[in-house]
């Protein structure tokens, strides 16, 4: 079965979490089905969803009797020992043949080249985050053959994008949706052990926040949670902007409703192609209305929604919808146990690292949003200063003048140029071009880069600077880091912030280059498009109440169980934080003695007093190894307390 328009396909992609859905919606009103295999994919939750091995392939040869396709999802993020599971996995399905398999993981990438005749398509799962032009020649030139879009990528961009690179697009066109860049969300990880980014998700973006700003509070009413996509009105531009696969979210969803989905997608697509001058946009789009789970949005197809893309009714705190659950609700962070710490550091001492880093002396590093945080961690005897490249409002973006200025005092410190995490055509440009400029005088006294998006590796490598692979990569498994250290260049890794402990002290001793650990600060656990400042200001406050633990400016989420404050940036994207400060000082020297050489705070969210006393405590801790548990009993955090963040669990 196949659509086509202008000569262009055209192909509606249905979901199905069962063996038993798929062999209805199969035949329904669709091109092709995805689903998930028994491991390795983003919705292992739900008891009795997804196919097993023989359920597999008999999904993918009934879909090509019937002429239709079968994707595979194997989205999940890949621990060490998800690795032979997937060897095995990727065996099977090479067998079996699906018409793609839809990844996250990199190391999905040299899994396949290790089989014999490999035969298994790729397209980059929405968690890819695929999101510029660059990228999507990296993945391409890694066997990618379909990008689908992320979430915040408008349908013009799409068409710019699909017309440069004449790559396949997926778009998402119905369905759940979720506030927060693919990949960049790590507060249900931190919070329960539970990783978005490997299908475990806790939901705490629907949880009902109340908004505080300027010392008053707003009705928000639910602000981080997301209505529904829905596009069945908008086919026309769906396929003017060169979208191949008209996507729709719901593997959890049950077969009348997905039937219902799919045969309505798919006669409003018929109906186009048969006769667009005639075409009624409306046409039993009310059948949709009536049946929605939550209300509807475009999303970020036309624009940035704004307030309308904040859904109100029938929202639940942390309820699913496809099972009718609340899931979680609102829940502290937890704090530092000292039997806890114990169990981190015993873990640490089991690992035992091989790749020279034996007599190299401990290295602080520190990233900082404006050029009086940077000059204090220089004067404290940080040796590595990263400049933010998301920079937190009211501060700007660092530029020439600033970075020499530093750069002249930086001594035998290292000053390292941080980067946007996504960054479309216009910042990639302005980095080649700041970048190129400056290469006839040494980079402007520049010795590298914090990089944060698979794009900015593809265009910048060329520089010859070093580069270092930031948490938000995601790096998962030595296979992961490896692809990133070989194709692309890395010198150092930071691990995603998302791994327990258990998995986190595997990386680093399998780790094939340095890693560096994130070992103080408020690193940011939600990346949003959404602006929650703007959607404040919609809103008449209804109380006041002062911040508890920064300043007023900032706009904080709070909940009975704390506060979480968001900072926005020059961009105007929002950052959402950790109530607690991670805190890694009690084990340091476990962390060096397995291996770890750069110890980071992230530090952009104190005030410079805040920061330089940080550096100095640190430093200090790094220099007398000894004297880590000493210093941590008389710390006193900044904000809500201390966390081990992800180390908690596992």
């Amino acid at each position: 079965m196949a659509r086509y328009f202008n000569g262009k396909e055209v192909e509606l992609l249905a979901p199905a979490g069962t063996y038993d859905i798929f062999t209805e919606v199969i035949d329904a009103n669709c091109d092709a089905v995805y689903f998930g295999g028994p491991s390795l994919n983003m919705r292992m939750m739900r008891k009795g969803y997804n196919l097993t091995y023989e359920e597999v392939a008999r999904a993918v040869q009934m879909a090509h009797d019937r002429g239709k396709r079968a994707y595979i999802t194997v989205n999940n993020l890949l621990n060490e020992e998800d690795l032979d599971e997937a060897k095995r996995y990727f065996a099977f399905l090479n067998e079996v043949q699906p018409d793609a398999i839809i990844a996250q993981d990199m190391a999905v990438f040299p899994l396949i080249q290790q089989l014999n005749d490999a035969k298994i398509p790729v397209h980059s799962s929405v968690m890819m985050n695929v999101h510029n032009l660059d990228m999507i020649k990296a993945v391409r030139d890694m066997g990618v053959s379909r990008i689908v879009a992320s979430r915040e990528m408008d349908l013009k961009t799409c068409e710019v994008l699909q017309a440069k690179s004449g790559m396949e697009f997926e778009y998402f066109i119905h369905g759940d949706m979720c506030t927060v860049h693919g990949a960049n969300c790590y507060y249900s990880a931190l919070l329960f052990g539970n990783s978005s980014s490997r299908g475990r998700c806790m939901k705490p973006c629907r949880w009902d926040y109340r908004v505080k700003k300027d010392g008053e509070v707003y009705p928000t009413e639910y602000p981080l949670a997301a209505k529904d996509m829905y596009m069945y009105e908008h086919i026309p531009e769906l396929i003017q902007a060169g979208i191949t696969s008209f996507k729709i979210e719901g593997r959890m969803r049950d077969k009348d409703f997905l039937l219902m989905l799919v045969n309505s997608y798919g006669d409003g697509i018929d109906r186009y192609i048969a006769d667009p001058l005639g075409f009624d946009r409306r046409k039993d789009a009310e059948l949709l209305h009536q049946n929605r789970k939550r209300d509807f949005s475009t999303a970020y197809a036309f624009g940035n929604p704004g307030l309308d893309f904040v859904n109100r009714r029938y929202e639940g705190t942390g309820k699913f919808y496809s099972t009718g659950k609340v899931f979680s609700t609102p829940t502290a962070e937890r704090e530092i146990k000292a039997d806890r710490v114990e169990e981190v550091k015993e873990a640490l001492r089991q690992v035992k690292r091989d790749s020279g880093v034996a007599g190299i002396s401990p290295a602080l590093t520190v990233h900082v949003n404006n050029v009086q945080q940077a000059r204090a961690a220089m004067e404290e005897g940080a040796k590595v200063v990263y400049l933010a490249g998301d920079v937190f409002q009211p501060d700007q973006p660092f530029g020439r003048e600033e970075i020499e200025e530093l750069a002249a005092i930086k001594g035998d410190a290292e000053l390292v140029l941080g980067m946007p995490r996504m960054m479309n055509e216009l910042q990639l440009d302005r980095y080649q071009h700041f970048l190129e400029m400056g290469k006839v005088s040494s980079f402007y006294g520049i010795d590298g880069l914090l990089v944060s998006n698979l794009g900015a590796f593809r265009r910048l490598r060329y520089l010859g600077l070093p580069m270092i692979a930031d948490f938000n990569l995601n790096i998962y498994n030595y296979m992961a880091a490896s692809l990133y250290q070989k194709q692309f260049g890395a010198a150092r890794m930071t691990p995603s912030l998302e791994l327990p402990l258990q998995d986190y002290a595997k990386l680093i001793q399998h780790a094939p280059l340095p890693v560096e650990a994130i070992v103080h600060g408020s690193p940011i656990v939600m990346y949003l498009d959404l602006d929650l400042y703007a959607n404040a200001e919609y809103m008449e406050p209804i109380g006041q109440e002062d911040n508890r633990y920064v300043d007023n400016k900032h706009l904080v989420l709070m909940t009975d169980k704390g506060e979480n404050p968001v900072y926005r940036d020059q961009d105007g994207r929002n950052h959402l934080a950790l109530s607690k400060e991670l805190c890694g000082m009690p084990f340091l020297k476990e962390l060096y003695e397995a291996g770890v050489r750069h110890f980071r705070i992230e530090g952009k969210s104190y005030t410079t007093d805040q920061l330089r006393e940080l550096v100095r405590t640190y430093r200090e801790a790094l220099e007398q190894l000894e004297l880590c548990g000493d210093k941590f009993a008389v710390m006193k955090p900044v904000y809500a307390g201390y966390t081990l963040g992800a180390l908690q669990f596992g």
